[in-house]
């Protein structure tokens, strides 16, 4: 009787170990592949000085943000969308406040839609996978500095797409929590 109960208890904290360690695992899978909307991290630095728009196509780039049930703050894109060239670089801003009377500390995530458009777009600065602790009251701009690759004008799969949406969820990190970054990322 009381192996059977260690067993189940084992089965439980294996289970339930499972389950905290599914997220940062498959945010990494999408990242290291551009899956489910993520995008590739990491770009070619010699690529942004050297690549030129292509005037050709233009692009509406939107913008979306949410909050995790848990999360306090107040958070919103400045601008609720843009227009881009493939091969330029763009900035926009999102805007974080925190409304309470306690420090909040808050990392963020992020997809793309539609999902196939993840592999071209390319972050050069953003505030994402970062704990950012906001003071009582305190409100910040955040930046996010990206382009569409070049290479977006040559893929079939693209050529009717014509909108792609950014997508910033952010979440309450505990005191101390760290979570996984890809070794990609840095």
């Amino acid at each position: 009787m009381k192996s059977t109960l260690y067993y189940v208890t084992a089965a439980g904290v294996v289970t339930a170990g499972l389950s905290y360690a599914a997220v940062p695992l498959y945010r990494m899978f999408c990242q290291a592949y551009s899956y489910g909307g993520t995008t590739k991290a990491g770009h070619d630095s010699s690529k942004v000085e050297t690549m030129s728009a292509m005037k050709n196509r233009q692009i509406k780039i939107k913008f979306n943000a949410d909050t995790a049930a848990s999360m306090r703050w107040n958070f919103h894109p400045q601008q609720t969308e843009i227009m881009v060239h493939p091969g330029e670089t763009a900035l926009a801003f999102y805007t974080a406040k925190n409304p309470t009377d306690k420090p909040v500390i808050g990392i963020s995530t992020y997809n793309v839609v539609p999902f196939e458009a993840g592999q071209y777009f390319n972050k050069i600065q953003c505030f994402c996978f970062e704990e950012q602790q906001l003071n009582p009251h305190e409100e910040v701009d955040m930046p996010v500095f990206f382009y569409i690759d070049p290479e977006f004008v040559d893929d079939p799969f693209m050529e009717y797409i014509d909108e792609i949406t950014l997508s910033y969820t952010f979440f309450e990190a505990k005191d101390g929590l760290k979570l996984p970054i890809p070794s990609f990322i840095k």
